[in-house]
């Protein structure tokens, strides 16, 4: 009796452990799905520089793929687009085309006429499912890793009969300096003008591989397949490009052990994860649905950009913009502004993101402006650095995350850099700081501003501080607020580091140079803040965003924040269809469509000024231009369009790059709680 009581509680425990299986709840994915679509992916390129369409990248691979853009029935995904070389092109239309074939007389088994395409993305994976009376198919893309991705097709037998079908994977690649060779079953891609080496093979069994004469086409057979009534199958194949920093032979190890569920599934849960942390801290006045769409394809912009160390780069951090050529690089107050946005949901590629610019620190503190995997394509520009904002940055990182070690880490250098404004960017030695460049161009001094062309600039001079060192002949009050901001982010990382006499001497200096900032250049009667001559004593007069940085930076007075706060919302100057533009809309010189920086929104500034409205009690104000950024910027709400560089404040038409980062980044910050 014992023994049958026993073996009936076993029976009771293997039924309840079989039904807490079968019970267990299916991983959610609602984040995600905020995510499908957002970006429109499809694009067949006609040549290798058509950039009519955008791509879809992850894990900070050098290359992207996009949908097709046909009706057509295609197997396969477009491109690759390589960022490998040449600042950005297509390799292909279609790298790797699987063409299935019916029987011992090779009849097409998908019929264009006929069967049914639906193209999806996601901020995991791209996919495409194609139905007919015959066979369902289903077709995944995903990075394994920054150096490969790989392409599921599932076909599934949804017929009454066994149907028996040859596959062959082929491709060719556009004429940009790369040829074919075969590698035992797989592709060798080799280029003439990138270190980048890229490989192709599928993990079914291989009949035979073809390659042309003049190394441009492949071709890869796979064994015939047989499925019967109600049977699928998977046919899998793999990308690669990867650079001789890394070792192929690990890569290969990792392509042969995933199992592609898994990779899809960890994937899915670490975008379901990223896009959380972003959802369920947006604002309270922010919580829509379309919001939360807007930040599923602020999320997706980064992600496309990002990129993981080769050459040159020693970090993993942000490109400005993937599709626009001149942008596939790494810039320092970019880097500052992606960091604070990813700081949200990614601190770990954020720290990385701020220690890869000050790898290109100088001895004396200066940081290179702009720096480049491939300095044959383009150089490092240490013509001049940019505006000040790391302290910013890192401060904003480690209040997510609390990692004392990287403080540690970087407190030294930002120190180094801070000084370095007062040693070789203060022509008077009165405190007070001017943008400038290390060789004596006025251009690169415009360039350090970030404001290019800002019409504040237009009469300036450049003055000699000493060797290597000159100053435009004017201070400006943004990068003198932007100082006094990170005195104070200096003083909270060196009070977190117990140094705390270096923490008071920060805090001291802050409070003297606020009380120069609010006398200096402040106009009284115009309610106004301005840059001023190298003494001080003559405004350089029209409105422009570097106006309202004292507000961002907490240095004006509530007197002083008021007036510009009224200015800022005035409807003749700068509360526009695209709110908080660069310039009053009302100045002679206004000109969003011939000017840089002469009347476009950059949402960095734009969210400078919301900040700054915030920092001193105006929320419902706060709140309101940030309804109205999002709602008259063309593409920001909805699906589809790309987040741009910047828009045109009357009209709302997006400007210049698509995929800009910052922009993204600064969308994540006007939508997140602090």
């Amino acid at each position: 009796m014992i023994k049958y009581t026993y073996v009936l509680l076993i029976t009771l425990l293997i039924i309840s452990c079989s039904q807490t299986e079968q019970q267990a709840p299916k991983p959610s994915f609602d984040h995600l799905a905020l995510s499908q679509n957002i970006l429109d992916y499809r694009i067949s390129p006609k040549d290798s520089l058509d950039k009519s369409g955008l791509m879809f990248s992850d894990q900070g691979a050098w290359f992207a793929y996009s949908l097709p853009k046909t009706e057509n029935i295609i197997l396969g995904f477009s491109g690759p687009f390589l960022m490998t070389q040449q600042n950005g092109i297509w390799s292909s239309n279609l790298l790797s085309r699987l063409n299935l074939y019916e029987g011992n007389h090779n009849d097409r088994l998908l019929n264009s006429d006929t069967d049914v395409v639906v193209r999806r993305s996601e901020a995991s994976h791209l996919s495409q499912y194609l139905k007919n009376e015959k066979v369902e198919i289903k077709q995944e893309l995903v990075f394994l890793s920054g150096h490969t991705v790989l392409q599921r097709t599932t076909i599934h037998n949804s017929s009454e009969k066994s149907i028996r079908f040859n596959a062959i994977f082929q491709g060719s690649v556009y004429d940009i300096g790369i040829q074919l060779t075969q590698e035992n079953n797989s592709i060798k891609l080799v280029s003439e003008k990138s270190p980048a080496v890229g490989y192709i093979q599928t993990q079914n069994d291989v009949g035979n591989v073809y390659i042309s004469e003049d190394k441009h086409f492949y071709a890869i057979q796979i064994n015939p397949i047989k499925l019967q009534p109600g049977e699928s199958t998977e046919v899998i194949i793999s990308q690669s490009f990867i650079f001789p920093e890394y070792s192929w032979e690990e890569e290969q190890q990792r392509i042969n052990t995933i199992a592609f569920d898994s990779l899809l599934q960890h994937r899915k849960t670490e975008k379901e994860a990223q896009l959380a942390q972003l959802i369920t801290n947006q604002k309270e006045a922010f919580s829509e649905k379309k919001y939360s769409e807007v930040l599923a394809k602020a999320h997706l912009t980064l992600q496309n950009n990002w990129r993981i160390p080769a050459g040159e780069i020693t970090y993993e951090g942000l490109f400005p913009s993937y599709h626009y050529e001149w942008f596939n690089g790494f810039w320092s107050w970019d880097s500052w502004k992606h960091a604070v946005g990813l700081s949200y949901y990614n601190t770990d590629l954020a720290k990385k993101q701020i220690k890869l610019m000050f790898e290109f620190q100088n001895e004396d503190g200066f940081i290179a402006d702009c720096v480049y995997r491939d300095t044959t394509i383009e150089a490092h520009n240490y013509r001049d650095t940019k505006p000040p904002l790391s302290a910013w940055a890192v401060a904003k990182v480690y209040e997510k995350d609390k990692d004392i070690n990287f403080v540690k880490y970087m407190y030294p250098k930002l120190k180094k850099y801070h000084q370095w404004w007062y040693d070789k960017r203060d022509h008077d030695q009165d405190g007070m700081c001017e943008y400038g460049s290390t060789d004596g161009s006025l251009i690169a001094a415009k360039w350090e501003s970030g404001m290019d062309n800002a019409i504040r600039f237009d009469n300036s001079k450049i003055v000699k501080n000493s060797e290597g060192a000159y100053s435009i002949d004017q201070e400006s009050v943004d990068l003198n607020a932007y100082l006094y901001a990170e005195k104070l982010y200096l003083a909270t990382l060196a009070e977190t580091l117990e140094l705390h006499q270096e923490s008071f001497s920060y805090k001291h200096a802050a409070e003297r140079l606020q009380l120069k900032i609010q006398i200096q250049f402040y106009d009284e009667n115009d309610g106004w803040f301005y840059d001023t001559t190298l003494d001080g004593k003559t405004f350089i007069k029209g409105e422009g965003s570097e106006g309202w940085t004292p507000l961002w930076a907490q240095v004006a007075t509530q007197e002083q924040a008021q007036a510009v706060k009224n200015r800022m919302m005035d409807t003749e100057k700068f509360f526009t269809t695209v709110p908080f533009q660069t310039m009053s809309a009302d100045h002679p010189k206004f000109a969003p469509l011939k000017g840089y920086w002469r009347g476009p929104n950059w949402l960095d500034q734009a969210y400078f000024g919301i900040k700054g409205l915030r920092n001193y009690g105006f929320k419902k104000e706060a709140d309101k231009a940030t309804i109205q950024i999002i709602k008259g910027a063309e593409g920001i709400l909805g699906k589809g369009k790309a987040i741009r560089e910047n828009y045109h404040p009357i009209t709302g038409e997006g400007l210049h790059a698509q995929n800009f980062s910052w922009s993204a980044a600064h969308l994540i910050m006007l939508l997140q709680k602090e």
